[in-house]
């Protein structure tokens, strides 16, 4: 066959790889993003004395909650203590960077893990990951990344910033569909480390895997955190997705991003002076996604949300009165299409 299916997922590692800058054997391409979470928590999660609290953003994606939560119980620990959530300050929308450090200086020696996303998912606010990383790591706890809004959004190194563990999902930028194959990047650093793990017979290494061996052998790098083999047709898609993002190159496309964004961003001030924009007007500080608020409340705005979509505009709704909408998506949008939904 010329894409078997014994190996199909693990030829998407070195795309995946080059698209997120690490290194080829950190990446496993597996799960959905819940379930790479869970696994990658299992590992880094490993509370100690009064160490043991996981910070989070206030506001995070649900899911990412109820893994935290999960774990803390998992460990005997209660989740409405020690569960750390850093909010905007009073009479903002955005979280300060420094008041992340702020808290890690403060409580970091409570704090186990860090979980962070790149870009916040109700907000579209973009992190700095290299700042939240050193800041982490300075006060002693581990850190990983919640991707899911990043990948195929914004270029980052993800090498260089350092995290410990990060995972994300391919059916939002990375087009692959709903319930597509998910991914997780393990630092090399963690390779040789005695680190607990949730272990499957498809994380053993590959040249002893089908001899059925009785003991345990992990799998060189990321590979080694796999349980079993993947679904092809949930892998498909991805397989055609990052070929696009190949040829295109992840540079070019971030620099179109930054054209639409601002583009849509000025046709908004100009034709809708009430909606107004809830996302970093600063380009360094948010990918493709624009969430917007309209003024005179929920019902107000959720009237605009439904005007919106029956003029053909595909957008999202977040109680209780934010409009997200991927304006700056430049594998689907052009300067054109971008005008014609503004209008």
């Amino acid at each position: 066959a010329r894409r078997p299916w014994i190996g199909y997922h693990d030829a998407l590692a070195l795309p995946m790889a080059d698209l997120l800058g690490c290194r080829t054997d950190e990446v496993a391409v597996m799960n959905s993003l819940t379930v790479n979470l869970q696994l990658m928590l299992a590992s880094f999660y490993r509370p100690v004395g009064a160490r043991r609290r996981i910070l989070i953003e206030a506001g995070a994606f649900p899911s990412d909650r109820y893994a935290v939560s999960s774990h803390l119980q998992w460990h005997g620990c209660d989740p409405r203590e020690d569960v750390l959530e850093l909010a905007p300050r009073a009479g903002e929308e955005l979280i300060r960077e420094e008041d992340m450090e702020a808290i890690l200086r403060r409580r970091g020696e409570q704090i186990a893990l860090v979980l962070w996303p790149g870009v916040q998912y109700l907000t579209g606010q973009a992190f700095d990951l290299a700042r939240v990383a050193r800041a982490a790591q300075g006060a002693g706890a581990l850190v990983g990344f919640d991707l899911a809004h990043s990948v195929g959004n914004m270029p980052f190194p993800l090498r260089d910033i350092p995290a410990d563990f990060a995972v994300w999902c391919s059916y939002k930028y990375l087009n692959a569909g709903p319930g597509a194959i998910g991914g997780c990047f393990v630092h090399s650093r963690h390779f040789e480390a005695a680190r607990p793990r949730l272990i499957g017979w498809w994380g053993h290494d590959p040249a002893t895997r089908f001899d059925m061996p009785h003991d345990f052998r992990a799998a060189a790098g990321a590979a080694g955190f796999q349980l079993s083999n993947q679904s092809v047709l949930a892998a498909a898609p991805l397989v055609a997705s990052l070929a696009l993002f190949r040829e295109a190159g992840t540079q070019r496309l971030r620099a179109k991003s930054v054209a639409l964004s601002t583009f849509f961003e000025q046709l908004s001030a100009q034709r809708t002076p009430e909606v107004r924009l809830v996302t970093p007007r600063e380009q360094a500080a948010r990918g493709a996604q624009l969430s917007l608020r309209v003024s005179g409340g929920p019902a107000r705005a959720r009237r605009v949300f439904e005007w919106i979509r029956a003029h053909g505009v595909a957008c999202d709704w977040r109680a209780p009165d934010v409009i997200r909408a991927a304006a700056a998506t430049p594998l689907q949008r052009s300067l054109w299409t971008s005008s014609t939904s503004s209008s």
